[in-house]
C-alpha cells in the first residue's frame, strides 16, 4: 500500500483528477505538502521512511499542522473582542517592555533587560535561554499576528514554524517509528509544536477508558495554568487534553528518552486563550543530523524529575501489582519502567 500510495501520489495527485480525489485526502505526502511550512519562501520538508521492514502508518492517520478543536472546545474561545496584540513600533522593543510580556511572573524574571525567552543577537540568535531551558517551567510568551511587530520580531520564533527539514523513520530496535532531523540542530532551537484534536477532560477520560491499550502515550493535558483559584472560569476545571493518536504533526512519533535530548515547554501565543496554550518542543543540546529526536514522557512541560525519583516510583508501584509500562529507550541511565 506505501509503495502504491507513493507512485500515485507522485504520478496522480495534485492534479485535480476526480477519480484520485478520495485517495489524495488520505495521501500522507499530499498532507505534508499542504503544511504552510513547506511553501515558498520556507520549503522545509517532511518524510516518512522504512528501511526496516513494511510496516507503514496507517492511512487512517492524518498529518496536521495545526490542532484541530473539538465541538465542546470552540465554544470556551475568547470573543475577538477580548483577544489582543502588543503595539510596538521596533521589533527590539518586544524583548524588554513588550506587553505580550506582561503576564510574566515578575519573581522569575532573570535578567529585567531582557524579559524575553530568546537571545536577540549574535550567534544564538532566536535560541531559547540557557536558563530557560535548563533551568526553569515557566511558560514563554510570544508575539502573534495580533501584533503590530513584523514577523522578523525576536519575539515570534515558535511563529514563524520549523526551520529544518524532518523526517518519521522505523526505528531498527522495536520502538515503531521515530523522528529525525536532516540537518544538525542547535542547542535551544525550536523543533516543532505537539498538535492533534483538542477535546475535553471527559471525552479524554472516555477514550482511555475504550482504549485496548495505554492512552495516555497520545494524550497531553493542557494544564499549565490550570488552578481552582483562578480568576478565569475556563482555568478552574479539568484542563483540555491534545490527543495525537489518529491526528497529530510529526512530533507525535518522537519517542521517549530517559536521557532525552529535547524537552518540551508551553508557549502562550494568545493570552486571551491560555487554556489552548501551544506544547513546543526544544533542543536541550547540539544534535547532530539523523541523530533521533527523543524527550522525556514524565516530565511534561517541567524540568524532569531525578531518574532515581522516577525509578523508585515505578518500584513501589510495582509491588502494589499496578500497571508500569517498560522503558525500552536503551539510554545508560534508564529507569527501567516508564510510568
Amino acid at each position: 500500500m506505501a509503495e502504491y500510495m507513493r507512485r500515485s501520489h507522485f504520478y496522480h495527485h495534485m492534479q485535480k483528477k476526480a477519480q484520485y480525489a478520495e485517495e489524495e485526502k488520505r495521501c500522507h505526502f499530499c498532507q505534508f505538502r499542504a503544511f504552510s511550512i513547506a511553501q515558498p519562501p520556507h520549503c522545509y520538508t517532511m518524510a516518512v521512511t522504512n528501511e526496516v521492514d513494511k510496516e507503514w502508518i496507517s492511512l487512517d492517520f492524518k498529518f496536521i499542522e495545526k490542532c484541530v478543536l473539538g465541538k465542546d472546545v470552540q465554544k470556551s474561545l475568547a470573543e475577538e473582542g477580548f483577544r489582543s496584540g502588543c503595539d510596538c513600533k521596533e521589533d527590539a522593543a518586544c524583548a524588554k517592555e513588550c506587553e505580550c510580556l506582561s503576564d510574566l511572573d515578575p519573581d522569575n524574571i532573570i535578567n529585567p533587560d531582557f524579559k524575553n525567552a530568546y537571545y536577540t543577537a549574535g550567534t544564538r540568535k532566536g535560541l531559547l535561554r540557557y536558563e530557560i531551558l535548563e533551568l526553569s517551567s515557566d511558560e514563554i510568551y510570544e508575539c502573534s499576528d495580533l501584533c503590530a511587530c513584523s514577523e522578523d520580531c525576536p519575539n515570534r520564533v515558535v511563529g514563524r514554524g520549523r526551520k529544518f527539514n524532518i523526517e518519521v523513520f522505523k526505528t531498527k530496535d522495536g520502538r515503531g517509528f521515530g523522528v529525525r532531523a536532516k540537518e544538525d540542530i542547535r542547542k535551544g532551537q525550536f523543533i516543532d509544536k505537539y498538535v492533534g484534536e483538542i477535546i475535553t477532560a471527559e471525552e479524554a477520560n472516555r477514550r482511555r477508558e475504550n482504549a485496548k491499550y495505554r492512552k495516555d502515550l497520545y494524550l497531553f493535558a493542557l494544564d499549565k495554568f490550570n488552578d481552582p483559584e483562578a480568576e478565569d472560569e475556563r482555568l478552574r476545571g479539568e484542563p483540555f487534553e491534545v490527543d495525537g493518536e489518529f491526528i497529530a504533526g510529526p512530533t507525535r512519533f518522537i519517542n521517549h528518552s530517559c536521557e532525552p535530548n529535547l524537552r518540551i515547554m508551553a508557549v502562550v501565543t494568545d493570552r486571551a486563550n491560555k487554556h489552548l496554550h501551544e506544547l513546543c518542543f526544544f533542543a536541550l543540546e547540539d544534535i547532530p543530523r539523523l541523530t533521533e529526536l527523543t524527550f522525556d514522557y514524565v516530565a511534561g512541560t517541567n524540568t524532569a524529575d531525578s531518574n532515581d525519583n522516577v525509578a523508585k516510583e515505578a518500584k513501589e508501584r510495582q509491588a502494589k501489582g499496578e500497571f508500569t509500562q517498560k522503558c525500552l529507550c536503551g539510554s545508560k541511565n534508564c529507569r527501567g519502567s516508564l510510568w
